[in-house]
């Protein structure tokens, strides 16, 4: 029975990833994406499963077949996976239609994802302790509960590769979730079988008053101590929150190491998750054979104090020394696959001596907790409260532990915790006076490694994957560790100072950034006749929120941004270049999404300009999808103006088409307008009109004379005159349609970018992408009103090569 038993938890485990994965990005399109909304689905989907795990059992009868009650679960979870994705579309209308902002807000994003997420979450909690009745409650039953952990694990890490790298890359969410269902049935099918085939005949021995009060009959075997139960469930409950908590720093980290893509995330955590099935499988073989699983649940955590320590210095200090390059493994940066295997590699030096004892740890409380009651209740707590010690580990270094102290005490922290898991089972398991030398050891152990784990290098934060070019940095002015990102601001030898998120250089006060950065602004205040309200999305160094300010036209400016450590640094660090905008009474600052942001407010604007991270870091693809794209349409009042950064490099062409042609499938009259003097190929400023008009040289021009400090402003950045402005123009989205034959458009249904995007992270195609559409450049008559000479210059300039 084992084995087709093994067969049916890894097909649960792998839906139950994929489920994960795709209901994680649908409930963040209801609810919003800021660390408050992440921290309410992770709520609901973990809380879900502890739930089903403590409270499912109770409500089963022990004479119902344990198959049978698997074969419902599984059949159960299939319906609701097959409904999701058409009833999250309702939901959202809902939410959205009573969403609030303050408390109020963020309770209403806890209940909706609580109502979304708990029924499939709780079912899924409830399959382990169901079949641990089949099992029964001896020691080789809690062994076996461990190998069918082990394999749901298994199953999960397969779950996550697969959606991860093909069906979302591929297909769409739709079509992820009819494989989910489709495994999920599978699931089911099997189990029913297996219970036709299998009769189930429940204990007759009576047991303990547990027992008696349910109707329970189990084996006589003896109780363990009150004690050793409370320790185990105490054991159990710290190793869950030390495993989801380092798994939050560890993420973090090796995001930045190697890029924070869609890629980069799947690998890790199917790194992780497999790590954890073999150690739940050596767990369990460990559990048959020792004489007391206490000591050997114990010494398992002892061991994770070292593991914590040695995995921090791993990544910090041994993994960035492995980088690709051109002359060390250069065939690995350039190679998507060997790239993949080789971050799947360090990510298992890192991580895999912690992972496995995570694992390990599991059936050995089991197999610690082995008292005379029912099998189902007493695996559906441990299992409970794992998951609650699990989810507790993540939302708090989340959002506190990470942001308050930053990544090295928050190891120091986790490895201190491990060593109270190992003194508490320790206790229960040392007879006499080697309780004492026990906790002593435990002790020394976690003032050693706290000692061990180093700080995180602030080359890393700074540049991540491109750790080797912090050679160029002079000094570092500011390290801040924020719920959702990294932020650093940097001095190079040559004096520019550079802003980094997420371990990129998002910003700088150098020429060719600035000149973007002020584009973004002065672009669209500049086509727009009387831009009074604006929305910036995205801080960044604040240049291009800071822009507004020197229009007098503009009354009112709201920022909103996703992190709150960016503000702080663009303030202290670039308060000449934004123009001081954070102390403008004008500018409200608004700390959210801003999908979700347009979604839940009544507020339109004039002029909507978007500056996102890189479309290859996850989420980011978002802002750059046509129902954002829509969305902030319907935001802009009549004769508004849209305009978004197109970034070339650390990209492809198919990536550049799909933002495109994304970008004028919303907007029609789309035009590009290019920061660059030399032409090369950098970066582009995409601007949508709802009205298409004329562009006026001689308004342009009369406004910028009006004006000493915009005409300031523009001229620090070579665009002091109207015809700098329109020199800069690029091209528009109907010129280009041949140009955009055949891409992919970016639908949140299916986000073809994020994954175009992030196998494109290691190129470097700009040059020939903006060659690309200066071919289909023609200078625009029908849009330019500019007097003959600048018309005849920019006609001799537009010319195609």
């Amino acid at each position: 029975m084992l084995r087709p038993l093994l067969l049916l938890f890894f097909a649960s485990g792998a839906a139950a990833l994929i489920y994960e994965l795709v209901w994680f990005h649908l409930v963040t399109l209801v609810v919003g994406a800021s660390a408050l909304s992440v921290a309410a689905i992770l709520a609901s989907f973990m809380g879900g499963m502890a739930i089903g795990s403590a409270v499912v059992p109770r409500f089963t009868s022990p004479a119902t077949h344990p198959l049978r009650i698997i074969a419902a679960l599984e059949a159960g979870i299939a319906a609701i996976g097959l409904a999701m994705p058409l009833l999250l579309p309702l939901v959202r209308d809902s939410y959205v239609a009573v969403a609030a902002m303050g408390y109020p807000g963020v309770l209403l994003r806890m209940v909706v994802s609580a109502l979304v997420l708990l029924p499939p979450t709780i079912l899924m909690g409830a399959t382990l302790p169901a079949v641990s009745r089949w099992l029964g409650s001896g020691r080789d039953g809690r062994s076996d509960v461990g190998l069918l952990y082990m394999a749901n694990i298994a199953g999960g890490a397969s779950g996550t590769i697969l959606a991860g790298f093909y069906l979302l890359r591929v297909h769409d969410v739709v079509v992820a979730s009819l494989v989910a269902v489709m495994i999920n049935l599978f699931a089911a099918s099997l189990a029913w079988w297996l219970a036709r085939r299998h009769a189930y005949v429940p204990s007759h021995e009576i047991g303990s008053s547990e027992a008696a009060e349910s109707g329970v009959f189990v084996s006589s075997a003896p109780f363990a101590s009150f004690a050793t139960e409370r320790s185990v469930y105490i054991v159990a409950a710290l190793s869950g929150l030390t495993a989801l908590g380092a798994e939050v720093v560890w993420t973090r980290q090796l995001s930045l190491l190697f890029g924070a893509s869609v890629y980069t995330f799947s690998l890790i955590l199917a790194v992780f998750l497999t790590g954890l099935g073999i150690g739940s499988y050596a767990g369990s073989t460990i559990a048959r054979r020792v004489r007391s699983p206490m000591a050997a649940l114990g010494v398992c955590q002892l061991l994770l104090v070292l593991a914590i320590a040695y995995a921090s210095r791993a990544i910090v200090d041994w993994l960035p020394a492995w980088q690709p390059t051109g002359t060390y493994l250069p065939n690995v940066k350039s190679q998507n696959d060997l790239r993949f295997a080789f971050d799947a590699l360090r990510t298992a030096v890192a991580l895999l001596p912690a992972t496995l004892l995570w694992g390990a740890s599991f059936p050995l409380a089991l197999a610690a907790a082995n008292a005379a009651r029912d099998a189902a209740r007493i695996v559906g707590r441990i299992n409970a409260t794992n998951t609650i010690g699990s989810l507790v580990g993540t939302l708090a270094f989340t959002l506190l532990v990470v942001p308050l102290v930053g990544s090295q005490h928050a190891q120091q922290a986790l490895a201190g915790v491990a060593a109270v898991a190992a003194a508490a089972a320790l206790w229960v398991a040392a007879p006499g006076a080697r309780r004492l030398v026990a906790v002593g050891i435990c002790a020394m152990v976690a003032v050693a490694a706290a000692v061990a784990v180093p700080p995180v290098p602030g080359r890393l934060i700074a540049f991540g994957r491109s750790v080797d070019s912090y050679s160029s940095i002079k000094q570092i002015l500011y390290l801040r560790e924020g719920a959702t990102a990294s932020v650093a601001v940097t001095e190079n030898t040559a004096g520019a100072r550079q802003f980094h998120i997420s371990g990129k250089v998002e910003a700088s006060d150098m020429d060719i950034d600035m000149r973007l950065e002020r584009m973004l602004g002065h672009i669209p205040a500049l086509m727009h006749p009387n831009p009074e309200t604006v929305l910036v999305v995205g801080v960044g160094a604040g240049v291009t929120a800071g822009s507004f300010v020197v229009h007098p036209e503009v009354k009112r400016i709201v920022v909103c941004e996703i992190e709150p450590v960016v503000p702080a640094s663009a303030r202290a660090y670039f308060g000449v270049e934004n123009h001081h905008v954070f102390d403008d009474p004008r500018v409200q600052l608004v700390f959210d999404d801003a999908r979700h942001f347009l979604e839940t407010t009544n507020e339109t604007f004039d002029i909507i300009t978007t500056d996102p991270i890189h479309p290859w870091v996850r989420g980011a693809a978002t802002l750059y999808s046509e129902e954002y794209l829509q969305i902030a349409r319907r935001h802009l009042k009549p004769g508004g103006v849209f305009t978004q950064w197109v970034p070339l490099y650390e990209t492809d062409e198919p990536s550049v088409k799909s933002e495109i042609a994304t970008f004028a499938e919303a907007f029609p009259d789309t035009t590009l307008w290019n920061p660059d003097l030399l032409e090369e190929g950098y970066d582009l400023v995409a601007m949508g009109r709802l009205e298409s008009r004329p562009i006026s040289e001689s308004d342009i021009a009369h406004r910028i004379a009006a004006t000493p400090a915009l005409q300031q402003s523009l001229r620090a950045v070579t665009l002091g005159s109207a015809a700098n402005v329109l020199a800069t123009y690029a091209g528009r989205g109907k010129d280009l349609a041949p140009w955009l034959e055949g891409a992919a458009i970016n639908r949140e249904r299916k986000m073809p970018l994020q994954y175009l995007a992030g196998m494109a992270a290691n190129s470097d195609s700009r040059y020939a992408i903006f060659q690309g559409i200066l071919q289909y450049r023609r200078y625009p008559a029908d849009l330019f009103s500019a007097t003959e000479e600048t018309e005849a210059s920019l006609r001799k300039w537009y010319l195609p090569n």
